[in-house]
This record gives C-alpha cells, structure tokens and sequence, in this order.
C-alpha cells in the first residue's frame, strides 16, 4: 500500500521526478497528442507542406468549425494534434510573438524564433505546481532567409526539427511510410502528393475534401496559403484517393 501511495505522488505532481526520471504528466500530455487525428507536415525544396485529417464526429456539426491548420504569419503555418483548447492557446500565443517581433524590429519573426518561444512557454508548465502541461503537439512550417523550415514541438517543451514529420493518431505508421517514400528533391506539388498518401495509407487510400485540410508556404513568395475544398479535391482524384464522406465517432481531441 505505501509503494502505491508513493506512485501516486508522482503521478499526480508535475513537478516532482519519479525515481526512475520520468515526469509522469508529461507523458499522458503525450498519449492525448496520441488520441488526436493526424497532423503531417512535409518540408521541400519549393516550400513546405502542412496536411491534416478534420474528420468530424457528426453530420450536424459545421465543418468548418474544425481547425487544425493556423496562419501564424504570412509566411509561418502551424498544424495541431490534440486537446483543441490547448493547441488555441499555443497558437494564439505563436501569433503575440511574431506580431511583437514586427514592431520591436521591423522584420518577420524567424521560423526557429518562433519555435523556441513557443517551446520556452510549453516548458514552463512542466515546472510550476498547480499547472498541466499542453495537452497537443504542433508542427511549425515556414520560410526563414529564403530556406524551408519544419519544426515540432512537444508537451515537455522540446523543439525537434524535420524534413517530414507526422504526429497524432497512427504517427508510427504515417511515419514510416514518410521515410520510405521522401525526397529532398521534390517540389510542393510532390509534397503535397506524399502527404495526401501518407494519410491515406491509414484510411484506406479513400479521402475526402471535407475531411483534409491542406496548406503550403511557398519558398519564392514566402506567403502562406490554405487550399479550398475544390482544390483538394482536384488532388485525391488526381492521386485516386477520393473517398467518401467523414467517419464518426472521432475522439474529442482534434
């Protein structure tokens, strides 16, 4: 009774290291980014790819209300898997920080900048008492001096830089079909190809428009850009991975 006791204490503080090293919490803010959809993110040579899986968990829900892909800046987007709440109020904070950058110095923030803020303030709800950690993982795309960059972040705080990455629901299989099939030389349009087929290797190779999301920052314009539901479209029946409509009974984290 007391050795269980004792692993309560450290399962209940954040603050408080296990004998073996391990925070506790931190670790189920992980297995939540785990109950999320997919979220991928592709970098290339002509930009950076950012794709989601929106599916919703009923018909009577607006679609349009699931938002898993963010404009930080012009030239930053940003991706999420997990506790929706949470990841609106990384990214909002992501938003302060490259508007503040703007006005202190005249320039857009740099994607690692951004990253590293963004990391700092997860960080510190791993340290203070009465706090949980973010509940969601986000992936950081963007253009700095002209080069691609993609970034993770993770509920301890850590920032991990990628060429392609996959966090959420059925990371391990989207990711090795990631590094089976990636390419330093391809362009956004390759991007936004293994992306697409990434998540339909976990769907069945059936998608819809409604259900995924696509955004790109080009490396020569520098902008942001969110495809509509036309476009997409185009794509999956390009690739032959139009499916049908969304399935339900999707868990609450997005």
């Amino acid at each position: 009774m007391q050795g269980q006791a004792q692993q309560q204490a450290y399962d209940r503080g954040i603050t408080i290291f296990s004998p073996d090293g391990r925070l506790y919490q931190v670790e189920y803010a992980r297995e939540a980014v785990k109950r999320g959809t997919a979220s991928i993110g592709v970098r290339t040579e002509g930009g950076v790819v950012l794709a989601v899986d929106k599916r919703i968990r009923s018909e009577l829900m607006e679609r349009t209300s699931v938002e898993k892909i963010h404009k930080a800046d012009d030239h930053i987007g940003i991706a999420s898997a997990g506790h929706v709440a949470d990841a609106r109020q990384l990214i909002d904070f992501a938003r302060q920080q490259a508007q503040v950058n703007r006005l202190r110095y005249g320039e857009p923030i740099g994607v690692e900048t951004l990253t590293k803020e963004v990391t700092d303030h997860i960080q510190q709800y791993t340290q203070v008492g009465g706090a949980r950690p973010f509940g969601v993982a986000l992936i950081i795309g963007g253009i700095e001096d002209g080069e691609p960059r993609l970034y993770e972040t993770d509920p301890s705080g850590t920032p991990y830089e990628w060429k392609a990455l996959a966090v959420g629901a059925d990371r391990g299989e989207i990711q090795e079909y990631l590094e089976d099939n990636y390419s330093e030389s391809m362009d956004l349009d390759g991007g936004i190809e293994l992306a697409l087929r990434a998540l339909g290797s976990v769907n069945d190779d059936e998608l819809s428009p409604e259900g995924v999301g696509i955004a790109t920052i080009d490396a020569e314009t520098e902008e942001f850009l969110e495809l509509s539901n036309d476009e997409t479209e185009e794509y999956l029946a390009e690739l032959d991975l139009l499916g049908g409509g969304d399935d339900e009974g999707e868990p609450e984290e997005e």
